[in-house]
């Protein structure tokens, strides 16, 4: 996976007044837990462009006093009203320990559901994930090629090689569901009885319902 480096600048004090002179010289407040005592320090706020304002997943190397300390992101506040970083928190990586993170979901193929007319859903953009640092992906890659009206692919149906998700077997990543223009044109014809279900070879009616209640 790959790194940003974030320099930093250890803080002394971390009271309230200090921290308000640091948002106003443009610095953000950090922390980095995990490996003993707490470490406070501060960045620039331009420092996690590369980290915050991208779909792609990195870990962190944060540059303080001389040391070098690998990370990950675990949280982050943005002011409610200029959306500037106001606060980050970071989790120090150890080689043999499993950390958690998000990383972004990544759709290849095109399904034969939507070369039918169909719609695919895409329900997690990311997902978290559980690993030593070594083994952290830096995308989840999903080919949704054989995916017909009606399916959907499930996390449990991912392979994953040295890491696990942090979700539920049966969590739904992608579905393709029948489109509304072809519900509307399937009741059209069917406007002699109007309880006849929607099917498809995949039987998809079910699906169809759930569109129609979106």
């Amino acid at each position: 996976m790959k790194s940003i480096t974030i320099q930093g600048t250890k803080r002394e004090s971390v009271g309230k007044k200090s921290t308000k002179a640091l948002r106003d010289a443009e610095l953000v407040p950090c922390v980095v837990y995990g490996g003993g005592e707490p470490l406070n320090f501060s960045a620039e706020e331009k420092a996690f462009k590369g980290l915050v304002y991208t779909p792609e997943a990195h870990t962190v190397s944060i540059e303080v006093d001389g040391q070098t300390i690998p990370a990950v992101l675990q949280d982050i506040q943005f002011h409610p009203i200029t959306d500037k970083i106001i606060h980050a928190d970071f989790y120090r990586l150890s080689d043999d320990k499993p950390v958690i993170m998000e990383v972004p979901v990544r759709i290849t193929g095109r399904s034969k559901g939507v070369v039918a007319g169909g719609v695919l859903r895409q329900s997690f953009r990311k997902l978290k994930v559980k690993a030593i640092p070594a083994n952290l992906p830096d995308e989840v890659v999903v080919d949704v090629t054989p995916l017909k009206i009606g399916n959907k692919l499930y996390v449990g149906s991912i392979k994953t090689e040295g890491y696990s998700f942090m979700h539920p077997d049966n969590a739904v990543v992608v579905a393709v569901k029948m489109s509304r223009n072809a519900m509307k044109g399937g009741a059209a014809a069917q406007d002699d009885d109007e309880d006849e279900e929607v099917a498809t070879e995949e039987g998809a009616a079910p699906e169809a319902a759930e569109a129609s209640a979106e």
